[in-house]
């Protein structure tokens, strides 16, 4: 019996399944999509495989799809979009990795159970058939009892499946805590003994699993996951490394359970701005404190330190994401989000208006991110420091907006621009242009707008002032 929540896809897809139909072949809903609809999520795009062969399926699809695409042709996927939906429907596979390659030997099968099998967990080794009279769940693994049961396993041996694909190993974190599944001891012994293997998969891959761990509702049990099997030591080794710091600060027995909690306070909703960006933001948690473990230092009377970490970090964080591949945009956001996630704290004595622009100024674009990242940085049980940090935070974006109203913040620049500073100053563009600038930006953030006249006039007195004290030769 198929639950009424299929209704509505199985009807959007009943012309598709009437034309592969007609041709002799089958078509089966597959994969996330079943799992999905079976506990009540709601199904986004499509995923369905098939008996026919790629070029069958573009045949079939021609007349009913919007727009085909076929990318994915040689490993059998054909891409399509019908009112507004995308659709994956792949041919039956066989797939395996060959020792040390990072690709996949693709090779096609007549029956949908082979590909089941070959597939990376049970509660994905589902399909259900619509190219009969009434649709037929196939699930010769068990998938959905162990869904319910919320189990995570195989569908063959976890020694076979992870190395058909060892990627495999760091999905199963994401479906562990993504879907509240217990993985079986010999999935985690099997990953536990294989996570080397994880040294043959592309760095993109591991990149874009990554980014969807790190943005499941609550990643803790995952990212515990690649840690306490090794997998992490593949391609996150500073991650472990934190465990092995004793935190001082935070309620947390080290550093590395410190950042996890972090990582999980960082919500979706944290911020209703369109400059909020989750996933970055999530990152930048994940390395805020990655530095910790090569700054560690102790001063009688202060005991543990971690000077500078934040400086550390971020080097270290910019080493990291290059080698996972990741854009240069997020590489330089992310970085920049732990050079600055102490920037908060310095400012002790309170808000000035300077103070103000400058961590504005600091944090330019990544502002919002910053805030977020700094409140979520709070883990200490100790209600009263806890409630002093949010009201400073809430202090400080109380005055960010109250001068945004009177200044434009996002764009605090000198009143002058270069042109007319050497056209004052009788200059040809070279350093001391450059000086002159600067000191403008300086008097702009510490005194706010003061109108180009009176900055004229304390230009003159600087430009004067800086002959007095360097006469020329």
């Amino acid at each position: 019996m198929v639950p009424d929540r299929f209704a509505p896809v199985l009807a959007d897809l009943a012309p598709l399944a009437e034309r592969f139909q007609a041709a002799g072949r089958r078509l089966y809903l597959v994969g996330g999509t079943v799992r999905d609809l079976l506990i009540g999520r709601e199904a986004g795009d499509i995923d369905a495989t098939t008996d026919a062969r790629p070029s069958e399926i573009k045949s079939i699809l021609a007349g009913w799809a919007d727009a085909v695409w076929s990318q994915g042709e040689r490993f059998g996927t054909i891409g399509a979009r019908h009112r507004e939906r995308d659709y994956e429907i792949t041919t039956h596979r066989a797939e395996a990795y060959v020792p040390d390659s990072r690709k996949p030997e693709v090779v096609f099968a007549d029956a949908v159970e082979v590909d089941l099998s070959r597939r990376d967990f049970t509660v994905n080794a589902m399909a259900l058939e619509l190219t009969t009279d009434s649709p037929a769940l196939v699930d010769p693994f068990g998938g959905a009892g162990d869904l319910a049961a919320h189990v995570l396993k195989t569908p063959l041996r976890p020694e076979e499946s992870f190395s058909d694909d060892p990627l495999r190993m760091l999905r199963a974190a994401r479906f562990l805590t993504g879907y509240r599944l217990e993985p079986v001891p010999e999935l985690v012994a099997a990953v536990t003994a294989m996570h080397h293997r994880l040294s043959i998969v592309s760095a993109e891959r591991i990149r874009d699993e990554l980014d969807k761990l790190i943005t499941v509702d609550w990643p803790g049990a995952g990212l515990w996951f690649v840690i306490d099997t090794g997998l992490a030591e593949e391609f996150l080794p500073e991650l472990p490394a934190m465990r092995l710091e004793q935190d001082p600060i935070h309620r947390h027995k080290d550093v590395l359970s410190h950042t996890i909690a972090v990582v999980e306070n960082v919500r979706r909703d944290a911020d209703a701005s369109p400059d909020f960006d989750f996933r970055r933001t999530r990152l930048a948690a994940l390395f805020h404190d990655v530095g910790k473990p090569k700054t560690r230092g102790y001063r009688r009377g202060k005991g543990v330190t971690f000077h500078h970490h934040e400086v550390v970090g971020a080097r270290m964080t910019r080493d990291r994401l290059q080698a996972l591949r990741y854009s240069n945009a997020d590489v330089e956001a992310i970085t920049r989000l732990v050079e600055l996630h102490l920037r908060f704290h310095t400012y002790r004595m309170g808000w000035t208006d300077s103070a103000v622009r400058r961590y504005v100024r600091d944090a330019g674009d990544l502002l919002v991110d910053l805030n977020v990242l700094t409140r979520c940085d709070c883990t200490t049980r100790n209600e009263r420091k806890a409630a002093l940090l949010a009201r400073r935070m809430d202090e400080l974006e109380a005055r960010i907006g109250e001068l945004a109203a009177e200044e434009e913040l996002k764009a605090i620049r000198p009143e002058l621009d270069g042109n007319q500073v050497m056209e004052r100053l009788g200059l040809r563009p070279g350093p001391a242009v450059g000086q002159a600038m600067t000191f403008l930006l300086e008097l702009r953030l510490d005194e706010g707008p003061l109108g180009e006249d009176e900055v004229g006039r304390r230009l003159d007195a600087w430009w004067a002032e800086q002959h007095r004290a360097d006469p020329p030769d």
